[in-house]
């Protein structure tokens, strides 16, 4: 979502990085190019304001006046003022009650009932037992969509079709809680408009029956602006206690998740990243304002790697690579592994200068990457086994059942032939080190 205004403020600090002292002239000269980039992103202009003229005071203090690389001082400083303007730190949950009562709130396709689910797979990973709570009366579909979801999420979902009284489809939810051992309610409430006075006194009166730990706003990153004006709206009502923004993976400009903090004083809490249940992530200010400068933000994956990759899995195939019995199966597995992890182009830009990596070879790498997987899916078991059972005949046939070349398929496997030939070499020399006490057995395990 930040690639437009990373490239902004990559461009402004190519002419700060060159400064080779500092002056309120040449600070001046810079800091308007990032002022214009904040803008065009769509963050609030009073917001972009402060931010700069906050830049501005630290970049003339003593201390950058004293700096070795005063350009990069600055950089520094606008990296801080980013944080704390993004809200400083990760702001936890609150699940203190027996039950802990979450409300998601938000406009019309906004992503509550998604979001629902995905922080419900997120807090059972940490522990918790939720129940989700379909408070939606209005949509008859997001009934069906959260009974979906928590179905693929083998949760317990709370349903009462026909009910049209929120507030007593929520007093029969604390108690089947409460029987069920479910200490952590989510309620997907349904979209309404911040003007639409009836539906906003419903949430009102939900809020005041349940006392919810947490009221979180939903927010779609694509409506820019205003989302900071519902985010007001919302918050003079009901008090959120902080938001959830949905599609970073797409391209709005930003703007939101700059101004929201500063204009609301409520943090994000949590970010949707993707469609998928497992595209969603705690919202840690530093990581993102890193990610937005081109600095990369190689913690989130390694913590997406933790969580994406068996390391059970992970051993055996080490093992296998090193004995030189890795198969085509074990490589398919491999690939299947690196896709949890998220496209190629999301991970290279979670890497330090990764922006400038990122474009059209890893789009082309990817692409050849599914296509390996479907040539592997085409064979046989024992084919995988044994790739020199494949003769003409066969590649033929694996070729036009994968929708690729016979040409594509011999390269794929002349590479992969290449690429088990070197683990056993590797596997050798460990083995022949381990013999002569230079090297542990282990000595390419993780």
């Amino acid at each position: 979502m930040f690639d437009s205004l990373s490239g902004k403020l990559q461009h402004a600090f190519r002419n700060l990085r060159g400064l080779g002292k500092i002056s309120e002239a040449n600070v001046a000269d810079s800091l308007r190019e990032v002022r214009l980039a904040l803008l065009e992103a769509d963050v609030n202009f009073k917001v972009a304001r402060d931010f700069i003229e906050q830049v501005r005071a630290k970049s003339l203090g003593q201390e950058v006046l004293r700096s070795i690389q005063p350009g990069q001082q600055i950089i520094k400083v606008i990296h801080d003022e980013l944080v704390a303007l993004l809200g400083s730190t990760n702001a936890a949950l609150n699940l203190s009650g027996n039950p802990a009562c979450l409300l998601l709130v938000g406009l019309h396709g906004s992503g509550k009932t998604t979001s629902s689910g995905k922080l419900a797979r997120l807090l059972h990973k940490q522990g918790r037992a939720p129940l989700l709570v379909a408070a939606d009366v209005y949509r008859p579909a997001a009934m069906d969509q959260l009974e979906t979801l928590a179905r693929s999420l083998d949760l317990p979902v709370f349903v009462q079709r026909g009910e049209s009284d929120v507030l007593r489809i929520a007093r029969e939810a604390l108690d089947f809680a409460r029987a069920n051992n479910r200490n952590t309610l989510i309620f997907d409430t349904a979209g309404r408009l911040q003007i639409d006075e009836p539906l906003v006194q419903e949430l009102v009166r939900l809020r005041d029956l349940v006392k919810p730990q947490e009221i979180l706003l939903v927010l779609d990153a694509a409506t820019g602006q205003e989302a900071v004006n519902v985010a007001a709206h919302f918050d003079q009502a009901l008090q959120i206690t902080g938001a959830i923004l949905t599609k970073l993976d797409g391209d709005a400009r930003g703007g939101a998740a700059l101004s929201l903090k500063a204009v609301t004083g409520k943090p994000i809490k949590f970010a949707g990243v993707g469609e998928k249940l497992e595209e969603f992530e705690p919202f840690h200010p530093e990581r993102m304002a890193s990610r937005i400068l081109g600095m990369g933000d190689v913690v989130s994956l390694v913590e997406r790697a933790a969580e994406a990759v068996d390391l059970d899995e992970a051993q055996r195939l080490e093992e296998k690579m090193r004995k030189g019995q890795f198969t085509l199966e074990d490589f398919r597995d491999q690939l299947r592994q690196m896709r949890k992890l998220g496209s190629l182009e999301d991970i290279v830009k979670m890497l330090p200068g990764g922006d400038q990596m990122a474009g059209a070879d890893l789009t082309k790498q990817e692409k050849e990457f599914r296509h390996m997987e479907a040539m592997i899916c085409a064979m046989t078991l024992q084919e995988r086994g044994n790739p020199h059972l494949l003769n003409a005949k066969r590649r033929q046939r694996i070729a036009k059942g994968s929708g690729v070349t016979v040409t594509e398929l011999n390269t794929m496997l002349n590479k992969f032939n290449q690429m088990q030939a070197m683990m056993k070499k590797m596997g050798k020399f460990q083995r022949m080190m381990a013999k002569m006490g230079g090297a542990p057995a282990g000595l390419f395990r993780r």
